[in-house]
Parts: structure tokens; sequence; C-alpha cells
């Protein structure tokens, strides 16, 4: 995908990320720059502290400098892009910010850490906008620091990139979910977005509603809807799991897998096969043909359209997908940003 909006976001909360530090939140807690979907907005909702909004915000200073908060992303990654959503904050948005790198092990303290790289260099925003930077940093980072000039709130911080599969951590799990964000998996493309995006599929743990899957638009005609996936590595699927919890009346009515190797042909790997309303349906290929079949890129059809919660899709690298990650992983390791910060 060009948009690097439609790559996942790593800094969600869903994604395991968290904010780990924020010099000040005397208005609107830090937390709130990562909490899944677009921010929301009462008019009427005030509080003992003030006026209510769902975001990040700061009081107002009275002396030079800036106000900071670090992001623990919920996956380490390479970051191509970062949105600053000054949404709802129009007389009080900070008038310049900055996006800051670094990696440092689970248990380092990121507020005093050293060696943030620069992401997103000092720059002017608009208030009530979303406010799009592209990142030219090849560096795999755990952490973000969003900086911003002088004070003021901020709604969300989007932060989209490639989460990279740690090598050790692969030989030690064994077969995994080569779907999942955390272990490198990503769409690439899919055929309608209307409701929701398809970047949920990949997301960990179980839905806790039908807003938290891919849906699409209802279909007029004789198509299917459908959606591609690359996967963190070159394997052979074990195991697939279908879910259409909370999908009750429009779920889809069957379901296609294919997959292949590069630009190869698709191969179906499982057979057009009806799908039940609410259910995670779990298909063996071990042991089959479809089992053996190296892919590293999967097409999910759906017939004709609808809803899905997740996608799993569990296997083990080939040696040809381990050796892509190792390479993947050195090269994110010795990665630099654009500057140092």
């Amino acid at each position: 995908m060009g948009d690097f909006r439609q790559l996942p976001d790593l800094a969600l909360r869903t994604l395991g990320g968290s904010v780990v530090h924020a010099n000040d939140e005397a208005f609107a807690a830090r937390q709130n720059l990562i909490t899944p979907g677009p921010p929301v907005f009462d008019p009427a909702a005030f509080d003992h502290r003030g006026k209510v909004y769902d975001g990040w915000e700061t009081r107002r200073r009275r002396e030079p400098g800036h106000d900071e908060a670090i992001v623990r992303l919920g996956v380490p990654g390479v970051v191509h892009g970062v949105v600053v959503d000054t949404a709802f904050f129009t007389g009080n948005y900070p008038p310049e910010v900055s996006v800051e790198g670094l990696r440092v092990p689970d248990d380092a303290d990121p507020a005093t850490a050293e060696g943030w790289s620069t992401l997103v260099p000092r720059s002017a925003v608009e208030g009530d906008s979303q406010n799009a930077f592209p990142v030219g940093s090849d560096a795999l980072v755990t952490h973000v620091r969003l900086r911003i000039y002088p004070d003021g709130g901020v709604a969300r911080l989007r932060v989209h990139g490639e989460a990279v599969l740690d090598p050790g951590l692969l030989d030690a799990l064994g077969t995994v979910d080569l779907a999942a964000v955390e272990n490198g998996g990503t769409v690439t493309d899919c055929s309608n977005l209307f409701y929701s995006s398809p970047q949920n599929l990949l997301l960990p743990g179980p839905p806790r509603s039908m807003g938290e899957g891919w849906e699409t638009s209802r279909r007029r005609d004789d198509g299917n809807d459908w959606v591609e996936l690359r996967l963190g590595a070159e394997a052979t699927l074990a195991v697939v799991v279908l879910d259409t919890s909370y999908f009750l009346h429009n779920a889809p009515g069957a379901a296609v897998l294919s997959g292949r190797v590069g630009d190869g042909p698709w191969r179906e790997l499982l057979a057009r096969t009806p799908l039940r309303p609410d259910t995670r349906h779990r298909y063996v290929l071990a042991d089959t043909e479809a089992g053996t079949v190296p892919v590293d890129a999967v097409r999910l059809d759906i017939h004709p359209d609808g809803g899905m919660a997740r996608v799993r899709l569990f296997g083990a690298p080939t040696a040809a997908g381990r050796e892509a990650i190792g390479r993947r992983w050195s090269a994110a390791l010795g990665g630099t940003g654009p500057a140092s910060g």
C-alpha cells in the first residue's frame, strides 16, 4: 500500500502499546494518545479539571520549554510514518511538534535513556487536524517520544510501520501465527475497507466487538471481497483460523484461502468453505498437501461480502524464511534515523 497510514499502528493499545511517561497531563490523560478509534467530543462535558478532551493535554506553560510523552510500541518495528491528530483541539493545540525513536531493552527506563534519533523534526501542525509525517528512518525502535512546543493538546498519536520479528524469539516459540502484526504480518491490499481497517484482522487477542474486525460494504454485484496478507516470513502453514466472532447477521457466507511466494501464481490452500456467524473456524492443514506448500503471502476471498474478526495463520518458517528474518533483523538493528536527537 502506498499510503503509510494503511500500515499497522504499532503504538495501538490493543497491540500492547503503552504511554509510559509524560511530564504533564494536567487536563487530559496521556493514555488517550493510543486509544483505538477516532477521538470523540462532547461540547457539554466538563469535570473538576476543566473541559473533558479525548486526548492528552498539558497545562499552560509560563516558562520556556516543551512537554513530552513517551510511548512504548506494542511491538518493535521500523516506523514509516506518524500522524499527530489534534482533533477537537482548536484554541489549545501545540503549534509545533517533533517525534523521536529509541531502541532499548524491556527493563530499561526510556525517560532517562540516551540515544534518541529524530523521526519527525520539529514541525508546524494545525489544530483539529490529522497532521501526517512520512518517516525515512530504517532503524528498529521500541519507543517513540512526542514533544509538543510549548504545550497544549493532542488527541491521538499514530505510529505506522512494520513489525520486525526477532529470530531468537522465533526459535524459542516454534510454530507461530505468521499473519500476526507482532510477528511481522501485514495487510498489503484489500477490495473494500468501508467500515473498518483490514489490519484489525491481525491484532492480538480476541475481539471485544464487531467494531474490532474488518467489515466491507454490501455488494450489489456478482463479485466478492478479498484481502491479501504478507506473512512475517515464508512458511508452511499448519493451522488456519477464520474468526467471525460478533458478526451475527453480516458474516461472509463462505471463504477461500490461497497462498503464493513472491509474485508467483496463487495456489489454493483451503477450498471454498461455508462460514458460520459468530464462530471461530479452525482448519488443520498439517499433514495435507496444502500444508507442504511454502507461502509468504496469503489471499482470503470472502463470498460475497461481510465481516471477519480475526485471521490466524499458524506455521513454521522455511529455511529461506528463517534466513530472510535474520537478514531483516540485522538490517533493522543497524539502521539509523535521519538525524540524532
